[in-house]
């Protein structure tokens, strides 16, 4: 087996640290995500092939789909179930086609769509004082009920640690002081880029 670049596990780690992901594996990826929405559409078979060490690590990822410039759909995986680029691929589509928020995305859209990429580290145990707004994507966990938030959220909002925090318990179905009480809090880092940044 070939040797894996490290994930990296403490969060600390990332703070300042160069991308994980070349301008080559970012570009590979987007068009991974975009061939899986267009073959959705079309009705044809995709099949990717296989990937490098590096993308076919188990990661956790969010495909986010926008459409002139408004949100179209985001669904994604805080845990890593499976390889990267099969995450984003699998991810592309169901934020394209199945986000319980939206209608599915059309072919005359098709051509319109900007897509954004989030791979996850893993997540590590926070104490609220530590979380970092515009560094740290959030996962609140109470029992059954669970509310997870990317890093770019609360920058895209305006919103301080607090209310970052009370929204991720919002999400999870949570009173908004649950993470005050006995809510789980755990938190990781994002490496974020889509198609605007290779224009």
């Amino acid at each position: 087996m070939s040797p894996q670049p490290e994930i990296p596990t403490d969060l600390s780690s990332r703070s300042g640290q160069q991308n994980e992901f070349s301008a080559e594996e970012r570009t590979l990826l987007l068009k991974l995500a975009h061939e899986a929405i267009a073959s959705r559409l079309h009705g044809h078979r995709f099949s990717p092939g296989s990937q490098s060490a590096h993308l076919s690590e188990p990661r956790g990822a969010f495909t986010t789909v926008y459409l002139e410039g408004e949100l179209r759909g985001c669904v994604g995986y805080a845990l890593a179930v499976s390889p990267l680029y099969l995450t984003v691929i699998e991810t592309a589509r169901s934020a394209a086609f199945e986000d319980p928020r939206f209608p599915p995305i059309t072919l005359a859209e098709l051509q319109e769509l900007e897509l954004s990429l989030s791979v996850l580290s893993r997540l590590c145990a926070i104490v609220p004082d530590e979380v970092e707004v515009g560094r740290h994507g959030l996962l609140i966990t109470c029992g059954p009920q669970r509310g997870l938030l990317l890093p770019q959220v609360p920058v895209e909002h305006g919103w301080d640690r607090v209310t970052f925090l009370e929204q991720t318990c919002r999400k999870a179905g949570l009173p908004i002081n649950a993470w005050q009480a006995a809510a789980n809090i755990e938190a990781f880092t994002a490496e974020v880029f889509g198609d605007h940044d290779l224009g």
